[in-house]
């Protein structure tokens, strides 16, 4: 069976640097009607369990640290026995939400993930969190961006951890080299495409996020 990309949207809060925001984040799942990975285990791990409707779950991906997308990580992993797998460069971040609980696995650059027989390449992209990183899923024309590329341009960078040139340096090397069909499946918000996107470049860096 082909595999697919489902979508969940859960709702709670960010927080860092003693501010706390209401948020909806993209939980995105991968797989086929057996097996699935799980994109960023945001808020409810009930409801992304009910999402999965009994399929074994292989892995919960962090695409970074920050509280919002990981805080139903533990949650779920107890009640599937699914790894959480994180970039190590995220793990201080990762400490301030489950300073007694690790991740299971890490994340590297180059890393291959395979479900429902499709690979996943894991692409290295800091500067929304030093750990950020995308999935890149060529049989699917997908990458999941987590917080690093949006509809509109690049992630936030102005709190601890986050580097402005250093996101736009991981977009330019890492996404935008991407065939322009491939759809931008990010964090939060709406899908897009690396070919809407990637003219806006020039932009982004003029407004200095």
């Amino acid at each position: 069976m082909t595999a697919r990309v489902d979508h969940l949207v859960t709702s709670g809060t960010f927080s860092l640097d003693g501010g706390t925001w209401e948020v909806d984040n993209n939980v995105w799942i991968v797989g086929d009607d057996e097996e699935a990975i799980v994109v960023d285990a945001a808020h409810d791990a009930d409801a992304i369990l009910a999402a999965l409707g009994g399929r074994a779950l292989r892995a919960i991906v962090c695409t970074h640290a920050h509280n919002d997308h990981i805080d139903a990580a533990p949650a779920l992993a107890e009640a599937t026995g699914a790894p959480v797998l994180l970039h190590p460069d995220d793990l201080p971040l990762w400490k301030q939400t489950h300073p007694g609980r690790a991740p299971d696995g890490e994340l590297a650059d180059g890393q291959t993930l395979t479900v429902a027989g499709t690979r996943l390449t894991v692409l290295h992209t800091p500067g929304h969190a030093p750990g950020a990183v995308c999935l890149h899923a060529p049989e699917l024309v997908t990458v999941l961006t987590g917080d690093t590329l949006f509809q509109g341009g690049p992630g936030a960078t102005g709190r601890s951890f986050s580097d402005f040139p250093t996101i736009v340096d991981s977009i330019r090397e890492r996404l935008l080299t991407l065939p322009p069909e491939t759809l931008v499946r990010p964090g939060h918000g709406e899908t897009t495409t690396i070919g809407v996107e990637a003219p806006h470049l020039q932009e982004w860096i003029d407004r200095g996020h």
